[in-house]
C-alpha cells in the first residue's frame, strides 16, 4: 500500500521490474557459485571470500553482516509499527479504550521492539532446526492470509474508512475509501502522487519509496545465508531461491494492481494497515502481518549470526571476533547470535522504519553487486575448475547485475552509497595489509594469468624496434647469501624489463627419487619478496654449470619476454661474504635467517666451475647473441651510503667506453661501446641512482686532435639524449707499453686477424697473447687514478679468444684490469640498443 499509494501503479510496476531485474541477475550468480562446489556457513560471504579472496570476502562479509543487522532492526520496527497501529492508544487520547491500550512514544516503541527482538533471539538460540520449523509454520500462515486478502478484494462491499491522523490540536480524521473494483479508482492511481509519510513526516520520492520497497525483496539471500545448515545447499539454494523470486514477484504485481483498482489514494497513503480494514476476517490479517515481519526479522538475525560466525572462524579480524567462534554442543553459534542481537538492539534506537531503509538497501545492493562481481571474475578467469551445474548465466548477466546495483545505489541515496563504498574500501585496504594469507585461492591470480597469456601472445618479437628496447636480465646466482647486493643492483639495471634469477643445481635426475628443485622454489620466492626485487626465479638441474646456463638461456622467459642479457659474478679468489646476514630485511628479530639456503663456500674449498668453463659461459652467451655483464666486487657496494651521503660532489658513475685491452682499435661508437653507454644511462635513470653523475672518460693520444674527438663524442651524447661529463685522459704512456710488447712501430697497422666486426657473432679477436701484464697493470692504474672514487665503474668487456686454451689467460687479464677498482661492471653488447629517431 505504501508503494502504490505514493508511486502509483505504473511507477510501482517499474520499481518491481527494476528491483527484480537486479535480484534476478544476482540470483543467477548465486546459483552458479552455489553449484560449483561444497558450501559452508556464511552464505554470500562464503561465496565471495572463496571466489575473490579474503580482502573482498572480509570487507563484504562485514557489510553483509551490517545489512542483515539493519534489516532485522527494520523488520522489528515494522512489526512494532503494526502492533502500535492495532493496539496503540489513538493520538490525542490519554487513556485507551477496548484493545487500544498500548501507550505510544519513542521509548515505549523501543521497549516493544526490544521485547519482540528478544523473542527472535530465543528462537535463534535454540537453533536452526526450530527456526526452520517456525518459518515453515509462518509460511503457512502467510499463505492463508494472502488467500484471504485476495478473496476480500472481491467479497468486501465498498465503504469508507475513517483514518485518525495526528495534528497539533490533537487529532484529525480523514476518510479513505474502498471502492471495490472501479475504473475511476484505477485511473486515479495510475500516476504518481508522492506525499508526506505520516510515520516520519518526510516527503517521499521515487528513491525513498524504492528504498523501502527493495527491503521487502532482500529475502532471496535467506536461503544462502543458511548454507551451513542445509543438507544439500548446492541442490536447495538454486531451486528455493528461484522459486521464491518468481512467486514474490507475481504476488507483488498482483497485489499492486488489486490495490490500485479498489482503494483510493488517501486510504493507501494514510493507512498502511488498510488491508485489515477491508479483510473479511481482520484478525487473520493482523496475525499474517505479525508473522511475516517476525519471520523476516528472525531470518535477518540468524543470517547475520551465521555471517559473523564464518568471519570469526576464518580469523580475518584476529582476536576482534574470537568470541563469535564459540558454539553450543549442537554446533549452533550462540555467541555470534548474541553479538548480532546486541548490534540489532543498538540499531533499534533509530526509532523509525523508513529512517534506516535507505542504508539497508545500499548495503544489500553493494553485497549483490559483489556477488555478481565474484561470478563475473570466475567466468572471465576461464579456470577449468569453474564448472557449475547451474548453467543459466553468462558474463553479460553478471555485468548487468553489477551495473543495476551501482546505478540504483546512487539513485536512492548518493550520500549513503558514497559512504558505503568508502567504508568498503577502508575495510578492503585494512584486510589487504593486515589479514593473514589464506589457502582459498585468489581469483586475481587467475585473472592475471588469463590476461598475461593473452598479451604475451600479442607480444610479437617480429615487431621489436630498437626505440623500445629494454634490458631483460638473467642473473646467475650460485648462493644468494653472497649475492644480495648484486641482486639489488641488477634490479636497478633492468629498467622495467624482465628480470630472472637463475640457479644451476649440479645433480643428475636419473639418480634421484624426485625433483630436488621443488622444495627450493619457496625459499627463492621468499628471497625475492624480502629483497623487494621484481624478479622471476628459474632453477635447473645440469651435470655442469655451463650446461645449466645454456639451458636457462634457451628456455627462460616466454614469447617476447626472454632474457637478452646475461649477468655473472666475477671469477676471482675473493672469499664470499654473507650479505643476507647484514641485510635489513633479515636482521629483524621476527625473521629467520636460513631461508633454506646452504652456507657459503669456505675460502679454501674448491669452486664449482673452472676458469675455462667460466669463460666458456661468456663465449656461449655471445654466440647466442646475448649481451654479457660481469660484475666484480658488487657486494662491497653500499648503495644506501653512496647515494644518501651528504658529501659534495654527488656520487658518480665512471664510464670507460673503450676496449682497454685493444688500444690499437679503440673506438667509441661501436655496438659494444653504445651498449655500455646505454647501461650506464639506464642505471642513472632509476630513482635510487638519479643523484649520481655520469663521467665519461675519453682516452686520447698526443697528436690525435683530442678536442675534435671530444666534440664528436659530445655530439653523440647529445643525439642519444645522455647527460654526462666528458673527461680527457692522456694515455700515451700506457699505449707505449703495448707497442713495446708488440715490438712494432707506434701507430703501425694491426694484424688483419685482429679486426673485429660486431656483426659477425663468431669472429673472435686473437690478440689476447699480445697484451702484456705490464700494459694491463698500467691501464688498471690509469683507471684507478681518475678520482674521486665512483660508486660504480662500467668498463668495456672484450670478446673471449677463439682459442679455448687461452681462456685462463683472458680471465687473468680481466682480473688484472679490474683489480682494486671497487664495484665494477664489465659490459659487452652484441645488439643495437640506442636510437636517435623520434
Amino acid at each position: 500500500g505504501f508503494v502504490v499509494g505514493h508511486a502509483g501503479l505504473y511507477q510501482a510496476l517499474a520499481m518491481f521490474a527494476v528491483a527484480y531485474f537486479i535480484i534476478g541477475m544476482t540470483v543467477l550468480s548465486v546459483c552458479a557459485i552455489a553449484t560449483n562446489g561444497a558450501l559452508d556457513a556464511g552464505g554470500a560471504y562464503y561465496m565471495i571470500s572463496r571466489a575473490l579472496g579474503p580482502e573482498f570476502g572480509g570487507s563484504i562479509g562485514i557489510m553483509f553482516f551490517l545489512a542483515n543487522v539493519c534489516g532485522s532492526a527494520l523488520y522489528v520496527l515494522g512489526l512494532v509499527e503494526a502492533v502500535v497501529d492495532s493496539f496503540g492508544i489513538p493520538p490525542g487520547q490519554k487513556v485507551g479504550t477496548g484493545v487500544h491500550v498500548l501507550p505510544q512514544s519513542y521509548w515505549y516503541e523501543l521497549l516493544y521492539g526490544t521485547i519482540l527482538l528478544a523473542l527472535c533471539l530465543i528462537v535463534c538460540l535454540v537453533g536452526a532446526s526450530i527456526y526452520a520449523k517456525a518459518t515453515f509454520l509462518i509460511f503457512l500462515i502467510v499463505a492463508g492470509v494472502l488467500g484471504t486478502i485476495l478473496i476480500s478484494f472481491f467479497a468486501t462491499r465498498p465503504f469508507g474508512v475513517p483514518i485518525r491522523m495526528p495534528d497539533l490540536n490533537g487529532s484529525e480524521t480523514e476518510n479513505g475509501s474502498f471502492t471495490r473494483f472501479s475504473l475511476a479508482t484505477l485511473r486515479e492511481n495510475l500516476g504518481g502522487g508522492y506525499g508526506v509519510d505520516y510515520t516520519t513526516g518526510q516527503m517521499m520520492s521515487f528513491s525513498s519509496v524504492f528504498a523501502v520497497m527493495f527491503n521487502g525483496c532482500t529475502g532471496i539471500m535467506a536461503g544462502s545465508n543458511m548454507s551451513g545448515d542445509l543438507k544439500r545447499p548446492s541442490y536447495s539454494i538454486p531451486r528455493g531461491t528461484i522459486s521464491a523470486v518468481l512467486f514474490t514477484y507475481l504476488v507483488y504485481n498482483l497485489l499492486a494492481f488489486l490495490m490500485c483498482a479498489t482503494c483510493n489514494r488517501t486510504l493507501l497513503q494514510k493507512d498502511y494497515g488498510f488491508l485489515r480494514d477491508i479483510s473479511i476476517f481482520p484478525p487473520l490479517v493482523t496475525v499474517g502481518i505479525y508473522a511475516a515481519t517476525l519471520s523476516a526479522a528472525m531470518s535477518n538475525l540468524i543470517g547475520a549470526s551465521r555471517i559473523l560466525y564464518a568471519l570469526a572462524r576464518d580469523d580475518l579480524f584476529g582476536r576482534a571476533l574470537a568470541l563469535a567462534k564459540k558454539t553450543s554442543a549442537s554446533g549452533n553459534p550462540v555467541m555470534a547470535v548474541i553479538l548480532s542481537w546486541l548490534v540489532v538492539q543498538l540499531v533499534l534506537f533509530s526509532g523509525k522504519l523508513n529512517t534506516i531503509a535507505g542504508v539497508v538497501t545500499t548495503f544489500f545492493l553493494l553485497v549483490y553487486a559483489t556477488v555478481n562481481l565474484a561470478c563475473l571474475a570466475l567466468e572471465w578467469a576461464s579456470a577449468p575448475n569453474f564448472r557449475p551445474t547451474f548453467r543459466y548465466f553468462t558474463w553479460h548477466t553478471c555485468l548487468l547485475g553489477i551495473a543495476g546495483c551501482c546505478v540504483m545505489m546512487f539513485l536512492i541515496s548518493p550520500v549513503s552509497a558514497s559512504a558505503s563504498l568508502g567504508f568498503f574500501l577502508v575495510l578492503l585496504l585494512a584486510l589487504h595489509y593486515l589479514s593473514p594469507s589464506s589457502t582459498w585461492g585468489y581469483i586475481s591470480q587467475a585473472l592475471i594469468f588469463h590476461q598475461v597469456r593473452k598479451y604475451l601472445l600479442m607480444l610479437d618479437v617480429r615487431k621489436d624496434h630498437v626505440k623500445f628496447w629494454r634490458p631483460q636480465m638473467l642473473l646467475m646466482v650460485q648462493n644468494p647469501r653472497g649475492s644480495s647486493r648484486l641482486i639489488d643492483f641488477v634490479n636497478d639495471l633492468k629498467k622495467s624489463g624482465l628480470y630472472v634469477l637463475g640457479h644451476v643445481e649440479l645433480q643428475d635426475l636419473d639418480a634421484l627419487p624426485s625433483d630436488p628443485l621443488q622444495p627450493q622454489q619457496d625459499s627463492w620466492l621468499s628471497l625475492v619478496d624480502k629483497l623487494n626485487v621484481k624478479a622471476f626465479v628459474s632453477l635447473t638441474l645440469a651435470p655442469s654449470v655451463r650446461h645449466g646456463v645454456r639451458q636457462l638461456l634457451f628456455t627462460s622467459g616466454l614469447g617476447g619476454m626472454r632474457p637478452n642479457t646475461l649477468v655473472l659474478g666475477f671469477y676471482d679468489d675473493a672469499p664470499p661474504q654473507d650479505g643476507l646476514a647484514q641485510h635489513p630485511a633479515f636482521t629483524s628479530a621476527r625473521e629467520e635467517l636460513p631461508l633454506g639456503f646452504p652456507p657459503l663456500r669456505a675460502p679454501t674449498a674448491p669452486k664449482l666451475l673452472s676458469p675455462r668453463e667460466y669463460v666458456g659461459i661468456v663465449a656461449d652467451a655471445l654466440k647466442m647473441l646475448r649481451n654479457v655483464l660481469l660484475a666484480r666486487q658488487l657486494e662491497s657496494l653500499d648503495k644506501a651510503w653512496e647515494l644518501r651521503r651528504a658529501a659534495s660532489p654527488p656520487p658518480s658513475i665512471h664510464v670507460w667506453p673503450v676496449n682497454l685491452l685493444r688500444p690499437d682499435s679503440a673506438r667509441y661508437a661501436d655496438t659494444c661501446s653504445l651498449f655500455l653507454l646505454q647501461m650506464a644511462c639506464v642505471l642513472n635513470m632509476t630513482r635510487a641512482w638519479r643523484r649520481a653523475r655520469l663521467r665519461l672518460f675519453l682516452c686520447v693520444e698526443a697528436g690525435a686532435m683530442p678536442h675534435a674527438q671530444e666534440d664528436k663524442l659530445r655530439q653523440l651524447l647529445k643525439d642519444l639524449r645522455i647527460q654526462a661529463q666528458i673527461q680527457l685522459v692522456p694515455w700515451d704512456a700506457v699505449v707505449r707499453l703495448h707497442w713495446q710488447a708488440q715490438r712494432g712501430p707506434p701507430g703501425g697497422p694491426a694484424p688483419a686477424e685482429e679486426e673485429e666486426e660486431e656483426g659477425a657473432a663468431v669472429n673472435f679477436p686473437a690478440n689476447t697473447t699480445q697484451v702484456s701484464d705490464e700494459y694491463v697493470r698500467a691501464a688498471n692504474k690509469m683507471v684507478l687514478e681518475q678520482g674521486p672514487a665512483p660508486a660504480v665503474r662500467f668498463l668495456y668487456l672484450p670478446r673471449p679468444p677463439a682459442d679455448t686454451s687461452l681462456y685462463p689467460l683472458y680471465l687473468r687479464q680481466l682480473e688484472l684490469l679490474t683489480r682494486d677498482l671497487g664495484p665494477t661492471v664489465l659490459v659487452h653488447g652484441v645488439s643495437a640498443v640506442t636510437s636517435t629517431q623520434l
